[in-house]
């Protein structure tokens, strides 16, 4: 009989804040695109005889974060070293938190949908977070040829580690979990959760044990990974690889795997480091980290409702199905436009998820742009769908206007008036254009006589087109069967 395994998988999650400057000194913190070696400073190079100084944002991000991860601030925590030798560290240390920490416990929530259960329920997984602290980033060295290559840009940038329990069952769990984790950190607006940009990096621990056991078997730690799609491959290979060698009756050692992402394949770097390796003491050029009550409530009162409560709150109160309502609450700033617009519009707030997925959401990708920078408001997107409703404007002419709003700023009922867009609704005028299309196509009314219904579509497009999309439709319908009556 063959065994059942399962993957027993926790991350380790550093996060780039969307701070100005450095967390220990004023350098600028977002060097992406800079020229090697051009923000840098003796403090954040760890030159003899200088002293950091934290950087107030920094806390207040990393507070805001903890927060929203259901994690308990605490009042009193402290900077540690963290003791390693890498030629990008030029301290020899990294300013970080160890047991003490800014924040304990703590936990993020995974909707499944139904559609990735092998069930075909759906669930949630609740993940738990072991550790959260703030800390310095290294640098970044780089291999040309046979010579390495240093760059301290990144040394100083502030971050914030999460280090999850292995609370996670597979490659798609995992993958989801970062997808949420971004998600969240552009909500808060503290980071902008790029993986490809460093913002985001993700190292996993994976294990694997017989299925239905609570034992935890030696891990291995995946590192370098720098997508979310990559992040999957890595752990579904791994995984596989543990099966392998356990049915071979082999040990799995507790490596630390480099993750090739242009051969998807994970090599052996180097055995994995103890919490020993490190030698952490106190930092003893900072004082400890006191958050009072009152400090606390002022960060707090910038924490916005949540993407999953606000997720649940639209599919209850507004009925929203779960596939439009993962999407609009993608981000904030387009969850308050879609919120916005169905307040000003007062009617079915289906039809207006409908037009920001089909049409509003790809005229701003195509532009390039934020919801905020959109001069279609959520006024103007409100007015337009009564426009339709009034059946002032047919959907023809409402996917025309949107480009043109757009363009000029104009509202809605403003630009139907200037381009003579409006519905027309007078019967003799339609008349006479339906009888023309009747008597220009005999063999079509004769099909239609003859008992192909679904012609009166075609006639009504033909009109449609010689009336430029401005005939109304139900009108229009009503005559052509008066006309083809005959």
């Amino acid at each position: 009989m063959s065994v059942e395994y399962e993957a027993v998988i926790g991350l380790e999650t550093h996060i780039q804040l969307n701070t100005k400057t450095k967390i220990f000194c004023s350098c600028k913190a977002d060097s992406w695109e800079d020229a090697p070696n051009t923000n840098i400073c003796p403090v954040c190079t760890g030159l003899p005889g200088v002293l950091p100084v934290l950087n107030e944002k920094v806390v207040e991000k990393a507070v805001l974060l903890a927060a929203a991860m259901h994690a308990e601030v605490q009042p009193l925590s402290f900077f540690d070293r963290k003791n390693y030798f890498y030629p990008d560290l030029p301290k020899g240390y990294q300013i970080s938190q160890y047991d003490q920490s800014l924040a304990k416990g703590g936990y993020l929530e995974l909707p499944v949908p139904a559609s990735a259960d092998a069930d075909g329920k759906g669930y949630i997984r609740k993940v738990r977070i072991h550790k959260l602290h703030i800390e310095e980033d290294a640098g970044k060295t780089k291999k040309e040829k046979n010579r390495r290559f240093v760059d301290f840009n990144r040394c100083g940038v502030p971050l914030v580690e999460m280090v999850t329990e292995p609370d996670l069952r597979s490659a798609d769990e995992a993958g989801q979990y970062l997808i949420r984790l971004r998600q969240l950190l552009r909500w808060l607006g503290i980071s902008e959760g790029d993986m490809e940009k460093g913002n985001l990096r993700c190292d996993a621990n994976v294990s694997i044990r017989e299925k239905g056991s609570s034992i935890l078997n030696t891990k291995t730690e995946i590192k370098n990974v720098n997508s979310i799609d990559a992040v999957k491959d890595a752990i579904r290979k791994e995984i596989e690889r543990q099966i392998r060698e356990v049915e071979k009756g082999n040990t799995i050692k507790p490596w630390t795997l480099d993750w090739d992402d242009n051969a998807g394949v994970l090599r052996m770097m180097r055995s994995k480091e103890t919490e020993a390796d490190y030698r952490y003491f106190h930092e003893p050029d900072l004082l400890p980290l006191e958050i009072n009550e009152e400090w606390k409530k002022e960060i707090l009162k910038n924490l916005p409702e949540l993407p999953l409560e606000r997720r649940a709150r639209l599919m209850t109160e507004m009925q929203i199905p779960e596939y439009d309502v993962d999407i609009l609450t993608g981000d904030c700033d387009l969850a308050d436009y879609f919120e916005e617009a169905v307040k000003l519009y007062k009617g079915d707030a289906k039809k207006i998820s409908n037009w920001l997925m089909n049409d509003v959401l790809r005229m701003r990708n195509e532009l390039g742009v934020t919801m905020a920078e959109m001069k279609l408001t959520p006024a103007y997107l409100a007015s337009l769908v009564r426009l339709m409703d009034e059946g002032k404007i047919n959907i023809t002419t409402a996917k025309n206007l949107l480009p043109k709003i757009q363009e000029s700023g104009k509202d809605p009922q403003t630009l139907v008036e200037e381009l003579g867009w409006a519905v027309v609704s007078d019967d003799a005028a339609i008349r006479v254009v339906c009888e023309k299309i009747v008597a220009q196509n005999p063999n079509e009314v004769q099909s239609y006589k003859d008992g192909k219904e679904s012609l009166i579509g075609w006639f009504v497009g033909q009109v449609m087109r010689e009336m430029r999309g401005k005939a109304d439709a139900k009108l229009t319908q009503e005559i052509l069967r008066e006309v083809l009556g005959k």
